[in-house]
């Protein structure tokens, strides 16, 4: 007896990474925006679509998109990373974004256009790892919901094209509120740098609790150990203000997680823009305004408005 064909298609693979990006952290469409703000949705619409073959320049956070997807080739499939479109643009003037998504080669394929509404809810269903976008409210539900987000800071738009000597993803992270839990930053906004430094030490060896970055550090830490240390395709750095003693307490805290950073700098307050650049960061996630505000002209950066600096009423 012949075993009829089943007609289930095949389950696709698990993701080790799924990323949702809007199309305003993608590509730069500050010029459009502004239509959309001066003149309305009606103007805005004829734009796009009068300009629908234009090529869109790249956005903030066009190379850290174009570098996950690259993973996928150089891990031989091995990485599975998925990148999803969202964006509050109609099918119909999200032509152009496609257009341009095709012209740069980029591999996604899919896409939400929720013709103005919040696109967060498909950032959920797809079970997203890491949300970025443009818009701000956008990204707290996301953080409320448990999701590592941020929202992309206005600054330094990423080239086209990166020298093949650059194709390693670099990404830097803040500490308190970031990686880590803001139990920390709650003594120091409270009570000063004194008792901060002191309880940190008293609590040197009780692992800080875990951030909303917490489980994309480690979603990369387990990319990094596909490969051979030496030819990682992914290099992480904790740039953080935080200086001796204080230090002790979030290496403990790393070793107690199992988790691989590559770079950490205990910076004890100083401008982090410098060792940023130095770095070669493709994005930097960082919980205070300030700090994103004067990394943004060096590195493509991202607010995570999370913890008691970011605390309302």
């Amino acid at each position: 007896m012949t075993t009829p064909h089943s007609t289930i298609p095949p389950q696709e693979p698990q993701y080790r990474l799924a990323v949702a990006i809007s199309s305003r952290a993608l590509f730069d469409l500050d010029e459009s925006h502004h239509i959309f703000e001066q003149e309305g949705i009606d103007a805005y619409c004829r734009y796009q679509i009068e300009h629908e073959e234009d090529v869109l320049a790249p956005g903030v956070a066009f190379t850290l998109v174009k570098k996950l997807l690259r993973l996928n080739q150089l891990l031989e499939g091995r990485a599975l990373v998925q990148v999803v479109l969202l964006s509050r643009n109609s099918a119909d003037t999200g032509l152009r974004i496609f257009n341009s998504v095709r012209h740069y080669g980029l591999d996604i394929t899919r896409a939400a256009f929720t013709g103005g509404g919040s696109p967060f809810a498909y950032a959920a269903a797809l079970g997203a790892h890491l949300f970025l976008s443009a818009d701000a409210d956008d990204v707290r539900q996301a953080l409320n919901a448990g999701m590592a987000a941020a929202t992309i800071v206005p600054g330094v738009l990423a080239p086209a094209e990166s020298d093949a000597d650059d194709a390693q993803l670099r990404i830097a992270f803040d500490g308190d509120a970031v990686l880590f839990s803001d139990e920390a930053e709650r003594v120091y906004q409270t009570q000063g740098l004194e008792a901060f430094e002191r309880t940190e030490v008293e609590a040197a060896r009780r692992p800080l609790s875990g951030g909303p970055f917490k489980q994309f550090l480690g979603l990369l830490h387990q990319l990094q150990s596909v490969a051979a240390p030496q030819e990682a395709p992914i290099r992480t750095a904790l740039i953080t203000a935080r200086g001796a003693p204080a230090h002790e307490r979030v290496i403990r805290t790393l070793r107690a997680w199992d988790i691989r950073i590559d770079e950490a700098m205990f910076l004890g307050g100083l401008d982090k823009a410098a060792f940023l650049k130095a770095f070669h960061a493709d994005i930097f996630f960082d919980d205070q305004q300030r700090h994103c505000r004067l990394a943004s002209p060096h590195v493509p950066t991202g607010h995570v408005p999370h913890g008691v600096v970011n605390a309302t009423g």
